[in-house]
């Protein structure tokens, strides 16, 4: 899966994962390959990325809202 996050001034990432945790508003969920389409609203909280090759990262976010659709995941938020 191919994901970006990006704020209004940078593109904070950019990269293949191979899961990607949110905090949405209605309770963290998960994004694996193959996921159905979805557009939801993100929450305060932090963004648990598993890149290929198990290495993870995390970015605190203030909300936002993400796109799976495709096999790409476009987060955008205020900062990152």
């Amino acid at each position: 899966m191919f994901l970006e996050i990006i704020t209004p001034s940078t593109k904070v990432y950019s990269g293949e994962v191979s899961l990607v945790k949110l905090p949405g508003s209605k309770g963290s969920f998960a994004v694996l390959k193959n996921h159905a389409p979805i557009i939801s609203t993100l929450e305060a909280g932090k963004i648990k990325i598993v890149e290929k090759g198990d290495k993870v990262s995390y970015f605190d976010i203030n909300g936002g809202v993400v796109e799976v659709k495709k096999n790409k995941i476009i987060v955008l938020t205020e900062s990152a």
